[in-house]
């Protein structure tokens, strides 16, 4: 499946006219606990051509593509994420935090990383994994039928205010990360580890 993101990448630089300057797995392959039907959430940070950004017209900065194949393809241009970046954004810090690297160009994303903890905000970030547990909570919790991985979703989230509320900074993107720092009682960890 490598392969196929990889050659899937370059269609999109040659289509688009892009360079992607990173691209990594998002989601629940990154956070380590992919279901057998899970897509590749694949994002990536992309540059035009300078002649693009000499325009008073502002330009659309996202590129989507609907999912396809168990592809899910998505990118920010390079000014967005170092925007999103200054404020401290979660789905940013995971994608430069993310254990599969598909493509990583230059130095961006490791200049990225480090700037990551000079604009980090434990506000920001808790109130984006609030939201994200209280979504999941109730949409998918409440009802007679709930999957297995919206309980790890929503214990994800809960578990990343638990790190930022203890003031240990930046959230690792891996589940399992959190769950061996954080969780100390031993039947409950036995419970997470049978989810």
């Amino acid at each position: 499946m490598r392969q196929q993101i990889l050659l899937r990448l370059k269609a999109i630089e040659k289509e688009r006219g892009i360079k992607i300057l990173y691209a990594c797995e998002s989601g629940s392959r990154a956070w380590g606990f992919p279901s057998a039907d899970s897509d590749y959430d694949v994002r990536f940070i992309y540059l035009h051509p300078v002649e693009w950004y000499l325009s008073i017209r502002k330009k659309r900065d996202v590129i989507e593509y609907p999912p396809e194949d168990l592809l899910d393809v998505r990118g920010w241009d390079l000014p967005k994420a170092l925007s999103l970046l200054r404020k401290s954004n979660a789905s940013l810090l995971e994608w430069l935090g993310s254990p599969i690297v598909y493509q990583e160009k230059y130095s961006i994303a490791s200049q990225m990383r480090k700037l990551a903890s000079r604009y980090f905000s434990p506000t920001s970030s808790l109130l984006n994994y609030f939201n994200i547990a209280h979504r999941n909570y109730t949409s998918y919790l409440q009802g007679d039928m709930v999957w297995r991985k919206k309980y790890l979703y929503a214990l994800r989230s809960v578990l990343a205010m638990q790190w930022l509320t203890q003031g240990r900074g930046l959230v690792p993107t891996e589940f399992m990360t959190l769950v061996d720092e954080l969780v100390r009682d031993k039947e409950l960890y036995r419970d997470i580890q049978f989810l």
